[in-house]
């Protein structure tokens, strides 16, 4: 028997502190558009819920809806943020990566030095 899925998945991938700002504020924008809660359950009504969210997220043992995304920075203040703000139980927390300190907007000292750790 052969079956044929059309099911795509989206993975995005926010890196740095402008890249990790602005993925978060897209996934909350994307949790209100497909009716998440902050914590990844399903609002009560389901009226919101349309096919296309497999797309962005994955449902986890317990049904919750986590996002298809990785969080990266050196520096970890950007990164704490979203582990301390409304949307903190929407993420794994391996999801959310980040270093002990910036690399100062110098290149040569995050790739040689801080980045190699």
């Amino acid at each position: 028997m052969l079956v044929w899925s059309n099911q795509r998945e989206c993975i995005s991938v926010h890196i740095g502190q402008a890249g990790v700002q602005m993925g978060n504020s897209c996934w909350e924008l994307y949790c209100l558009e497909h009716g998440f809660q902050p914590d990844g359950k399903i609002v009560s009504d389901g009226s919101m819920i349309d096919s296309s969210f497999g797309t962005f997220f994955s449902e986890t043992g317990a049904g919750k809806y986590v996002p298809r995304a990785i969080f990266i920075d050196l520096e970890p203040t950007v990164v704490d943020e979203i582990r301390t703000g409304p949307y903190r139980q929407l993420y794994h927390p391996e999801q959310l990566i980040s270093g002990k300190e910036d690399a100062a907007n110098n290149y040569a000292r995050g790739h040689y030095t801080i980045g190699k750790e």
